[in-house]
């Protein structure tokens, strides 16, 4: 007999079961919902969250984590996928994508939290192992050991191309849009490559929350002594919230008297409700309305002034949104569920008239980071006859010496002034007004008559606004 066959064999391990850590198998699912069923982060977080909570596995600093790990991953999604590309032995594409979902996860906590890197990867398989199983856990482990070699800086340099070499691709991977994006936000800003690479960096930056205080019904003061309040930076109406604040156990925001609501918006409605009009100004129009967040604003302001708001969304469900946006306005207004391009209402009925036509949502990449995967340059033909009938019909709902309002949460030229200068062509009883003294304080607004707010320079989503006085 051998020396080798003597030797007492050693005991095999036993099987150890994966622990389940609720904070990353939360954020599991949210990605998988994003991935699966096109959701978007912003609305399947909160409820996941909600149950966490309810059943006692998620406390105030988890809820935190959970939520910087869904929204990091998804903002850095190129980032990490070009990195992860690195790391494996096969085409990403090839991948399973719940896979993949578990390695984003892991490469965000490695690269882009505080996370120790033997943490951060142990936690990473570990989750592996209840979501996927033992064998798919074993290449995550080996993928996050590679990726855990170098840091984010690091990283950039091998997988992205020189600037000099390749300007809008390395800015793509680097800053982690798709190059289209970069491409046509950096034609909407001009300038040069200090612009542009500030606003690619804010759309990866978490952005405020924001309260608007609906006139006559709230105001600032009562929400500035909510604990981490702080004024907003332009909006009369505006509250910002610190790191930290919930909304939804501020007292006036459950009772619908103040709301959240993105500055930019704010601005958008304040101008409309600004601009001098010739003649009554008994009767306003929000035409594209749903959510309700801008027609909430309109209708109290309305309310103020003795007019009346008519708030139209084309979609049923979300015309129940406005509804609920709008009720408890103590003035008189109405909601109905119409087609903004076919409407019910007479031409030139209306003194006032918004349309927030929907567009791709370039503007908002800091709260629905995942948009900039799921939008393609053809979606710009989608929206673009669509946009320009809303348009056309808002200048027909306007009597003469009224004014329209076509706003965009996108800079992208082909939903802003193309549309306008496309439109105003064959309306020649049309004319621009300048919106600019309508933002009073508010700097850096471009040459006018048109206003582009920016992420970067004014804290807000990039909201585009045109004011559109009916002459004839």
């Amino acid at each position: 007999m051998s020396e080798q066959s003597r030797r007492p064999r050693r005991p095999a391990k036993p099987y150890r079961r994966p622990q389940k850590d609720p904070v990353r198998v939360l954020a599991f699912e949210a990605l998988r919902a994003v991935d699966e069923r096109d959701a978007y982060a912003n609305l399947v977080l909160p409820p996941l969250l909600r149950k966490a909570r309810e059943n006692g596995d998620f406390d105030g600093r988890d809820a935190a984590l959970a939520t910087e790990l869904v929204y990091g991953t998804l903002r850095r999604q190129g980032t990490y996928d070009a990195i992860i590309a690195e790391c494996v032995d096969r085409p990403l594409r090839e991948v399973d994508p719940p896979v993949l979902d578990v390695l984003s996860l892991g490469v965000h906590q490695l690269l882009g939290t505080r996370i120790p890197s033997h943490a951060a990867v142990s936690a990473s398989v570990e989750l592996a192992r209840v979501v996927l199983g033992d064998g798919r856990a074993k290449f995550v482990n080996a993928v996050l050991r590679k990726v855990a070699q170098d840091d984010l800086d690091g990283w950039i340099a091998k997988v992205a191309p020189p600037y000099d070499q390749d300007p809008e691709d390395h800015l793509a991977v680097v800053h982690s849009h798709p190059r289209w994006v970069v491409s046509a936000l950096w034609d909407s800003l001009g300038g040069g490559r200090a612009g542009i690479e500030e606003l690619l960096a804010a759309d990866n930056e978490r952005p405020e929350v924001t309260l608007v205080a609906r006139p006559g019904r709230a105001t600032t003061e009562e929400l500035l002594g909510e604990e981490a309040a702080v004024p907003g930076h332009w909006s009369p109406y505006a509250v910002r919230l610190s790191e930290g604040g919930e909304p939804g156990a501020i007292t006036a925001v459950q009772e619908g008297r103040a709301g959240v609501q993105d500055e930019g918006s704010q601005l958008v409605a304040l101008a409309l409700a600004n601009v001098p009009v010739e003649g009554p100004d008994g009767k306003w129009l929000d035409g594209c309305a749903g959510p309700g967040g801008k027609a909430a604003l309109l209708a109290a302001l309305a309310a103020e002034r003795g007019a009346v708001l008519l708030a139209s969304e084309k979609q049923p469900h979300r015309a129940g949104l406005v509804g609920k946006a709008l009720h408890g306005n103590p003035g008189p207004y109405q909601v109905i569920a119409a087609d903004g391009t076919r409407p019910p209402w007479r031409p030139g009925s209306f003194d006032r008239v918004l349309v927030d036509v929907p567009c791709t949502g370039l503007g908002a990449l800091r709260r629905r980071p995942e948009a900039r995967w799921r939008r393609r340059p053809e979606d710009l033909d989608n929206f673009g006859p669509l946009q320009r009938a809303l348009l056309r019909t808002a200048i027909d709902s306007v009597r003469v010496g009224g004014v329209v309002g076509y706003a965009t949460c996108s800079p992208h030229l082909a939903e802003t002034r193309a549309v306008v200068q496309d439109v105003l062509k064959q309306r020649p009883e049309t004319e621009l007004v300048d919106a600019r003294p309508l933002l009073p304080g508010v700097p850096e607004l471009g040459e006018g008559p048109d206003v582009q707010l920016w992420p970067h320079v004014h804290g807000t989503d990039a909201m585009y606004l045109a004011l559109i006085r009916r002459t004839g």
